[in-house]
């Protein structure tokens, strides 16, 4: 094998912002999401290991925030939306005793990206979508230790990362990267042959593309495993999510492409593999729960006990892999084509695909024609803007333009249909 840049995500390495006893300070960006809520669930249940200092959140779930911040004790709390900055206060207020100070309030589209530069030893990043690449970039150019579940932010933003993050700085939380990042443990980088990135297949696993031309949202939205967000969901039954892990399995610990397989594994048991070079597979597997990867990213190199229940070896269980379906499921390869275009392409891919998949919600695309526009508006992209000169201004452009015109391509296919239909 030869030499290639050092990986973004080593568990061999230790980076320490802040090295002393007693708990870590935490920031928890999207503390009222999935991610946000089960990292609040085990540091309530850890308070000698972790200390929480700052939560932020959009602002659609503002009580909840509120009685997040109260139970936590926390300094700030940072809201996306500026319209509820009352509501928030008001709720801050019924949640405290009289007397007793309220956190200080950051407010607007900036807030998270202030929080994720306060003083802290870990921030986790548990925001959805690529408006997470902020923050991602500050905390890391703030030294702090990134917890990583906003997989979009390094897919957008990849080289950004790379540049900025230090050996050992960024630690994956979501189920897949947290499992290689733990498998990768048991030999060094030269041993590794190939990475096996599990799916579950999601909803749809087994349907050809021609049963999937007239699913509904309400089918797409039923899980088998996984209780998520409306978009992330939708993107598990497109396999749009295993394409993106794949681009981010390969940014994190630059393996290459080829080198990086997707299998189906229904039971969603085994999160993840690594193939070494003496014919060795080490699985990482617990029953399927957040809280084991979120325990990892808040607490490598320890181990925090009982973060995730584990499994009951007295009962039996079979597991099963299967082969992903590429005609039935084009994304994942769709996106080793962007990953491997790289530059802004990556951005392109997701930022259509978002948009795509609102569209699927309303009623104006079929889930078919999700990957199909998202397949147009990169190829419309052409060559991506890439190298050392890459900007997040170049990012956000690509993302305006590819949401721009995949607006257009539903409008277009919509009235198609339409057309049809009369």
């Amino acid at each position: 094998m030869t030499d290639s840049p050092a990986p973004l995500a080593d568990p061999h390495l230790v980076y320490d912002p802040v090295a002393g006893s007693g708990p870590k300070d935490v920031v928890i960006l999207g503390s009222t999401g999935s991610v946000g809520t089960q990292a609040i669930d085990l540091v309530l249940r850890h308070p000698d290991r972790f200390r929480v200092t700052g939560l932020s959140a959009n602002g659609g779930r503002v009580a909840l925030l509120a009685e997040q911040a109260h139970r936590l004790r926390v300094r700030t709390v940072a809201v996306a939306r500026e319209d509820v900055v009352s509501e928030l206060r008001e709720a801050l207020a019924a949640q405290y005793g009289a007397g007793e100070p309220l956190p200080e309030i950051l407010a607007g589209p900036e807030a998270a990206t202030h929080l994720a530069a306060s003083d802290c030893h870990t921030v986790l990043n548990g925001i959805t979508g690529s408006i997470g690449l902020a923050p991602t970039l500050t905390a890391l150019e703030a030294g702090r230790t990134l917890a990583l579940a906003n997989k979009e932010s390094l897919i957008v933003g990849g080289p950004l990362v790379k540049a900025l993050a230090k050996p050992g700085q960024i630690i994956p939380v979501d189920s897949e990267h947290a499992a290689l990042f733990q498998a990768l443990a048991a030999g060094t980088r030269a041993d590794v042959r190939k990475l096996v990135v599990t799916a579950s297949g999601g909803p749809f696993r087994g349907r050809t593309k021609e049963q999937l031309a007239n699913v509904t949202v309400e089918e797409a939205l039923a899980h088998p495993t996984w209780a998520m967000g409306p978009v992330i969901t939708i993107n598990s039954a497109t396999l749009v999510n295993k394409g993106l892990e794949v681009i981010e399995a390969h940014l994190l610990y630059d393996i290459p492409f080829d080198r990086i397989e997707v299998v189906v594994h229904p039971q969603s048991y085994v999160h993840s593999m690594v193939e070494f070079t003496d014919g060795s597979t080490i699985a990482q597997a617990t029953p399927p729960d957040m809280r084991g990867p979120i325990a990892v990213g808040l607490g490598w190199p320890e181990r925090i006990p009982d973060a995730a229940p584990a499994f009951d070896w007295r009962t039996a269980s079979t597991w099963e892999f299967f082969p992903l379906d590429n005609d039935a499921f084009p994304s994942v390869n769709l996106a080793r084509h962007v990953g491997e275009l790289a530059g802004t392409a990556p951005a392109v891919f997701n930022a259509a695909n978002e948009e795509c998949v609102e569209a699927f919600r309303g009623g104006a695309l079929p889930f078919n024609g999700i990957m199909e526009t998202v397949t147009r508006v990169v190829e419309e992209h052409g060559t991506p803007r890439t190298g050392t000169s890459l900007t997040v201004s170049d990012v956000l452009e690509a993302e305006t333009w590819a949401r721009a015109r995949a607006r257009e391509l539903t409008a277009q296919t919509a009235t198609a249909t339409a057309e049809a239909r009369a």
